[in-house]
């Protein structure tokens, strides 16, 4: 019970505001990841990771059976749900996926400017073990894996001022992370290269045209961007 007990206290125990220089410097930091290709391929599978792990959240919440995730190497992902084909739960199912990421980062801000960076590190460590057991391929067993491990190493290594820092510049990474994998959809929609897509998809469950949908995803992940950015810095 003592262990328990230290360690909900470490968990749930505020941390004094970071300093803006830091949070600004982590807000640099997860532009310079967005921004550059090089960087951008491989993290970009964390933004996959996000974006599937909603699309399950929200099937199952929609009262739809998970049936499993896969996560692929060129940053693609697929959730497999059954249920109605149609409805409600479908729909909510297909829009969760490119406005997950940005509403992750929302709640992450949220849980940052009240000074609980701490938690919020165990909370990512708990949904990706909830994530894990719904991996169906090796390359995602893989991604979730290692993320998994650095955050556990960050929380196990790092003083709490440290962790703060990491959390900010994940949170920030999401953020701005989810406005471009919209734009880069719309792209693919452009090149005829995304036929299947989440927009696509709930244009022929909604009949509204898919680049209503696009819209609608950018504009939940700009909104995101500019209220955790104001959480963060104002």
């Amino acid at each position: 019970m003592d262990v328990v007990e230290g360690f909900w206290v470490r968990v749930s125990t505020p941390l004094p505001q970071l300093p803006t220089a830091v949070l600004v410097g982590a807000l640099v930091a997860a532009g310079a990841v967005v921004l550059a290709p090089a960087l951008w391929r491989p993290a970009r599978t964390v933004v996959t990771i996000a974006h599937e792990g909603a699309h399950g959240l929200v099937a199952l919440a929609a009262g739809r059976r998970l049936s499993g995730i896969r996560l692929h190497s060129d940053t693609s992902g697929l959730t497999v749900s059954a249920g109605r084909p149609t409805g409600p739960g479908m729909v909510l199912t297909c829009a969760a996926g490119y406005t997950g990421p940005a509403l992750f980062g929302l709640g992450a801000a949220a849980l940052l400017a009240a000074g609980h960076a701490v938690g919020l590190l165990w909370a990512l460590l708990g949904l990706l073990a909830l994530l894990l057991v719904q991996i169906r391929n090796w390359y995602g067993l893989w991604a979730v894996l290692a993320t998994g491990a650095v955050v556990l190493a960050v929380t196990g290594w790092l003083p709490p001022s440290g962790q703060a820092a990491f959390a900010a510049a994940g949170t920030w990474f999401l953020l701005l992370a989810a406005p471009k994998t919209v734009l880069e959809l719309q792209r693919a929609r452009r090149r005829r290269a995304a036929p299947d897509s989440d927009a696509d998809q709930l244009a022929r469950l909604t009949r509204l045209p898919a680049v209503l949908w696009v819209g609608f995803f950018l504009l939940v992940d700009v909104g995101a961007l500019l209220l955790g950015g104001w959480w963060l810095l104002g």
